[in-house]
This record gives C-alpha cells, sequence and structure tokens, in this order.
C-alpha cells in the first residue's frame, strides 16, 4: 500500500489533499479542519426520523440507513469528514455474542466473559460476517467524494470491560479484577479481541475508509502502570495489523489526561485529546511526531454563540504551535446539543483558521 492508503503505483484518492487527511499528516493545510465524535445521530432531528422503530444494532446493518445516518451531519454542518455511523459492539454481535443495546443503558451482555471457556465464544471476524459494512461504505464513499470517511472501531480494554462486567460501569470492579488477579486470561481475552478489532477496520479500510479510529472509551480508569503492563500492547497490535495501509490512526480515550503519551506510543498518528488538558500541555506530555485532536467541552456547545466562538478560541490559541490538528470536541456530541450551534462552530473555525 502506499501512504495514501490506495494499492502502490495507483494515483492518490480525492480525499488524500482533504484538510483532515493533510492534518493527519501534519501538513500544512487551508484550514484547520473539524468533525466530532457522534456528529451522526442522536442531536439531529432527522436522524430520529429515520431510526423511528428500528433498534440500534438493526440500523447498523441497513446499508441504506448507515449511509443516510453517515451523510446527515456532512450536509449539515459542512464538516471536514464523516464517521462510519456503527457502534463499537457490532463486531461482537457479528461474530454470535448474545449482546443488545438497551436505550438509556448501553450495551448489555447476556452471558458476562470470565472464564477461560468462555473465550471460545470469541470467533475470528470474516469480512462476511460483515458485509453489510463493505456494502456500506462502498456506497459512502461514491457519496462523500473528496470528503474523507473514518471508520473505528472499540480498543480492546473497552470490549473487554462491557464483555466482563456485562454492561456499562463505573468500578470495573470485575474486569479489574480479571487484569490483576487472572493475568494470563486477561492477556488472552485481549489478544483475542484486538485480532477482532484488527479485522473489523481492515474491513472498513478495504472497503474505502480513509483513516480509522480506536475509540477507548474506559481507559481514563486505568494508571499509566496498568496501561503500559496490561493494556498497551493489544491497542499495539491492533494498530500495528493496520500500520500496512498506509490511512491515518487515531486513538481516543475518556480521562486519560495522563495515559496521552503512552496512547500516542501505541501506534495512533493523531491521538484524541479529551477537555481536561489544554492542547499546548497535551502536546508536551505526548512529544514530537504525533497530531492531535480535540478538545472543546461538549458542554460550551449549550451556551450562547459569543461564549462558544470564545471557548473554540482558547483551543485553536492552544493549538498554535501544535504539528498537526483536528479540531473536535473534547468527547462526544451530546444528544440536547442544538444542531445549529454545531453547524455554527464549524462555520466558526473555518472562518478563524483560513489561511
Amino acid at each position: 500500500m502506499s501512504a495514501n492508503g490506495s494499492p502502490s503505483g495507483q494515483q492518490p484518492t480525492a480525499t488524500y489533499d482533504s484538510a483532515f487527511l493533510r492534518a493527519c499528516r501534519r501538513e500544512a493545510v487551508s484550514h484547520t479542519p473539524v468533525w466530532f465524535m457522534r456528529q451522526a445521530g442522536r442531536s439531529l432531528p432527522e436522524y430520529h426520523k429515520v431510526r423511528e422503530g428500528v433498534p440500534m444494532l438493526e440500523s447498523c446493518t441497513r446499508p441504506e440507513l448507515v449511509t443516510e445516518i453517515t451523510l446527515q451531519p456532512v450536509r449539515r454542518h459542512n464538516v471536514d469528514a464523516a464517521i462510519y455511523y456503527s457502534d463499537i459492539v457490532v463486531p461482537l454481535k457479528a461474530i454470535g455474542l448474545d449482546l443488545d443495546i438497551k436505550p438509556g443503558v448501553g450495551p448489555v451482555v447476556e452471558q458476562p466473559i470470565r472464564t477461560r471457556a468462555d473465550l471460545a465464544r470469541l470467533r475470528d471476524l470474516t469480512p462476511e460476517d460483515v458485509s453489510y459494512v463493505t456494502e456500506a461504505i462502498g456506497m459512502l464513499t461514491r457519496e462523500l467524494g473528496a470528503t474523507p470517511l473514518i471508520g473505528f472501531a472499540g480498543a480492546p480494554f473497552t470490549l473487554a470491560s462491557y464483555l466482563v462486567e456485562g454492561g456499562p460501569s463505573r468500578t470495573y470492579e470485575n474486569a479489574k479484577a480479571m487484569m490483576y488477579g487472572d493475568p494470563e486470561l486477561w492477556a488472552d481475552l485481549l489478544d483475542r479481541l484486538a485480532d477482532i478489532t484488527a479485522a473489523f477496520l481492515k474491513v472498513q479500510i478495504e472497503a474505502g475508509a480513509s483513516a480509522v479510529q480506536l475509540f477507548d472509551s474506559w481507559a481514563g480508569a486505568l494508571s499509566p502502570a496498568d496501561y503500559r503492563h496490561s493494556v498497551m500492547h493489544a491497542s499495539a497490535k491492533v494498530f500495528d495489523a493496520v500500520a500496512g495501509y498506509g490511512v491515518p490512526r487515531l486513538h481516543f480515550g475518556v480521562g486519560t489526561g495522563e495515559l496521552l503519551k503512552l496512547m500516542g506510543e501505541a501506534g495512533a498518528d493523531v491521538v484524541g485529546v479529551d477537555w481536561r488538558v489544554p492542547l499546548d500541555e497535551a502536546a508536551r506530555r505526548v512529544g514530537p511526531g504525533k497530531a492531535l485532536q480535540g478538545n472543546l467541552d461538549p458542554t460550551v456547545l449549550f451556551t450562547d454563540k459569543n461564549t462558544v466562538e470564545a471557548k473554540a478560541r482558547e483551543v485553536l490559541d492552544a493549538a498554535a504551535g501544535l504539528e498537526g490538528h483536528v479540531f473536535n470536541l473534547g468527547h462526544g456530541v451530546m444528544p440536547n446539543t442544538d444542531p445549529d450551534a454545531l453547524t455554527r462552530l464549524v462555520e466558526y473555525v473555518h472562518t478563524a483558521t483560513a489561511r
């Protein structure tokens, strides 16, 4: 593969010179690119309309619906990248695990993974298991043209947390108990999840995704020592598995200020930063050679236009010396966010950074 993600010898893809991919590669841009985590979904009335009566996981398996939902924020907000509409548990469902996403709760696993015998339920993921992903991304890339599509997956630690706990958790007591008390089982669990995650990302890249983001949503529950010793190798395995495609690899977690350097070392080209650490400080922690993504507090969008612009300016000022910067929120768009506030924010960042 060449550096643009297309087979060696072919011409660069339509997205290669987009502001988003240039920023990921730490190259000069005409403006700071903007996209938002969870931009496709709950804050948009058009999303609720097309999702009416369709369960979450089912919606992720309908290519036409996935395409429409993924495109909605691109049309409305003029963001610089689309992110594939899916959920981090989709590959786990695809290999036959009995799980569902319950409204107001999140992913719930019928039979948690607690023993070595349970690992047998985590079989390899094949492209045929997620043929709807290949179909949807083909449809999307034709519609998006020069706008990049970001593929994504949940990181092994976050997936393991759901599987061991049986659902969302604030304490991760079962997952951490396995990590500390049965480190061999824990390592084997994360290794299996790394293989499944890598296979899921490969399907997305081969179908046409221009970049991929690994969401380690719950890694902030770990100390740096525990992350390095018990988790980092699995994320690194995922990043290594897709390195040959040449597409930018993004890495994001919540509450991971103490882990930023390690998350970069795991293999990311772009390190996502939540709102807790200013980007100039994050750059010092991560070190050279990485672009950064972030990091406006999502709750700022509930204030007035002047306040949003002032807080966005603070983010841009903190990012002024970075090698590469992708503007984003410090976490996902909140459900009650006014979509017009997002549209105005994109316009502001584009205008304020035009060069």
